[in-house]
């Protein structure tokens, strides 16, 4: 029976095998003749051309018409049906007295959105490093069902952020299942979690944490598993204690991965809407209002919706990003300088 099975799967394979190479064969006619007569560089161009359509189509184009926008004002959508501003729209958002009072500034809305986002940055980017680097240690570590708790710290990032947000809204929501515990194991009272400035901006960075670790820390478990083995068994045979070995050793190695992890973790974190909308909706009031946030209440949600002004916050948000961008490209070419040498 197995000797008929594997018979079956040989035939099959050799059928699949024969069918992609008649097609290869075919296609490699055209492509021989295109070859002769572009050369290498014109193959590779010939390559490239599809993904630069799409990077045309869906991220040039797109950036060239938001630009345009933002010298535009109106409430209309339509290009020819607004007028052109020139750059009013960035001379409103930095018309301020005081920049660290939003109130002071003629978009305190926007302000007010960046103040909210520039703490969630720090706040988050620092105990996300943290708890990332502190969970990828135990991890690296002999322990029993390693490689399911890998998994369990690395399964919420497969989760759609919408869904991350659906979740954490019924455990939080007054009437969800953490007051429910809390009330039936110490009789505690019901708590507005949501409602209240403190606790809602805290759940918006707890849940972004709880979301994104995983990946992160993916990273910086990498990074321990490619340092040498002998570095440790040497500091042990001279021994140093394991705090030492941690601050002399790992840290130090380590260095690179925290560094990419630090770039892509900021770059996250400014973007940051999903599991926030969904969670929060930016309330209460605007303590959870984050920038892209508020260009997607300006540029289509709000009543008093302005797409301009949504499209200049967007450019100014898209600055700050390519930054960002070009640190994490400096550090990968610095550690495959480091990697090399």
């Amino acid at each position: 029976m197995a000797d008929n099975r594997r018979g079956i799967r040989s035939i099959a394979g050799s059928l699949v095998l024969a069918v992609v190479g008649r097609v290869m064969r075919i296609i490699d006619i055209p492509l021989r003749g295109l070859q002769k007569v572009a050369g290498q560089t014109g193959m590779a161009s010939f390559f490239l051309l599809p993904n630069m359509a799409v990077f045309t189509v869906f991220i040039l184009i797109p950036f060239v018409i938001n630009f345009v926008y933002s010298m535009t004002g109106g409430t209309q959508i339509f290009l020819d049906q607004r007028r052109f501003v020139g750059l009013q729209q960035y001379s409103e958002i930095f018309s301020c007295s005081d920049y660290l009072d939003p109130n002071s500034c003629l978009q305190d809305g926007f302000w007010t959105a960046v103040g909210n986002t520039a703490s969630f940055v720090v706040i988050q980017v620092t105990l996300m490093i943290l708890v990332s680097l502190i969970t990828a240690v135990i991890l690296n570590r002999e322990i029993i069902g390693r490689g399911f708790w890998r998994a369990v710290f690395f399964f919420p990032v497969l989760l759609s952020p919408v869904v991350t947000g659906l979740i954490w809204r019924w455990i939080l929501e007054r009437q969800g299942l953490l007051n429910f515990i809390l009330y039936e194991l110490f009789g505690a009272e019901q708590f507005n979690w949501l409602t209240e400035r403190t606790t809602a901006f805290a759940a918006t960075i707890g849940v972004s944490i709880w979301a994104h670790m995983g990946f992160y820390t993916l990273i910086l478990l990498a990074g321990l598993q490619a340092i040498p083995r002998d570095l440790y068994e040497a500091a042990q045979m001279d021994g140093t204690s394991r705090s030492r070995i941690f601050w002399r050793i790992t840290l130090p190695l380590l260095m690179p991965n925290l560094v990419v992890v630090l770039v892509l973790a900021l770059i996250r974190a400014v973007q940051v809407f999903d599991e926030v909308f969904v969670l929060t909706h930016g309330g209460p009031g605007t303590s959870t209002m984050y920038l892209i946030q508020y260009i997607y209440e300006m540029g289509f949600a709000s009543e008093l919706k302005n797409p301009g002004l949504a499209a200049a916050a967007s450019i100014l948000m898209g600055a700050v990003l390519v930054v960002l961008t070009l640190m994490q490209m400096a550090a990968s070419r610095r550690n495959e300088k480091k990697r090399e040498s």
